[in-house]
């Protein structure tokens, strides 16, 4: 029998990438593959966050990086950011990411953003459709050398909070050195005064989404009250 007749459904797959020469080439090679149907694309991490909830699909492949528009954080990895917000609204959806780096903050970032998998797109066709299958059925598609950075990340010692009561005016530098872009934009609006809910429809997140990130930036500043880190940020600018 035909497996496209089959009674078992195809599976769902979601492609988010800001580059259509590669949105066509995925989807292409998925879309051969008689147990595989792609449901949507986007080009943004904002339309993936619109259109993804609306279909429903099983797996999302989704680029870590997204460009370098001011809207996306310049070139942060937006594309997790996108795996952490969909993950808060379909608990159940694998996120596969898709990089063309090698980067062991984006990938560290991806898997506590909840990502089932993390490939290069130097990945032959063959080995992204065992990807796509693999993260369906609910399993990491993590080879043993990315694991045991990951696991080393996690390992390391963490470095002490930073002695914020006696520092010299413009020393915040390298304690923001310690944020990614995207908490380093979450910052600079705390500094503007934002509540959590201004800075999630700012930056198309979920409300939690903001609260988590700014419970993160703050440990990596030493601080305990978002006042302190917005005092930081009028201390480096001035």
């Amino acid at each position: 029998m035909d497996q496209k007749t089959s009674s078992v459904s195809p599976l769902r797959v979601f492609i988010l990438d800001d580059h259509e020469v590669v949105r066509r080439g995925v989807r292409d090679l998925l879309e051969a593959e008689p147990d595989i149907e792609v449901v949507g694309e986007a080009a943004t991490g904002r339309e993936a966050l619109a259109r993804v909830p609306a279909v429903r699909p099983d797996v999302a492949i989704l680029d870590v990086r997204l460009g370098e528009r001011p809207e996306s954080g310049g070139g942060d990895h937006e594309g997790v950011e996108v795996c952490r917000e969909l993950r808060a609204r379909i608990p159940d959806l694998a996120c596969l990411m898709l990089t063309s780096f090698d980067d062991d903050e984006a990938l560290f970032d991806a898997i506590m953003a909840g990502a089932a998998g993390y490939v290069l797109k130097q990945i032959n066709g063959s080995e992204l459709v065992t990807a796509v299958r693999t993260v369906a059925t609910g399993k990491s598609m993590l080879d043993p050398r990315t694991a045991s950075r990951v696991m080393a990340r996690l390992r390391a010692p963490q470095e002490p909070p930073v002695a914020t009561g006696a520092a010299a005016p413009g020393s915040g530098a390298s304690e923001l050195d310690r944020l990614s872009p995207r908490e380093r934009q979450i910052l600079e609006l705390i500094g503007e005064g934002l509540t959590n809910r201004e800075i999630a429809d700012r930056l198309f997140l979920a409300e939690k989404t903001v609260k988590n990130r700014i419970s993160s930036l703050l440990a990596k500043l030493g601080v305990g009250r978002r006042v302190q880190a917005a005092a930081l940020v009028g201390r480096v600018r001035g």
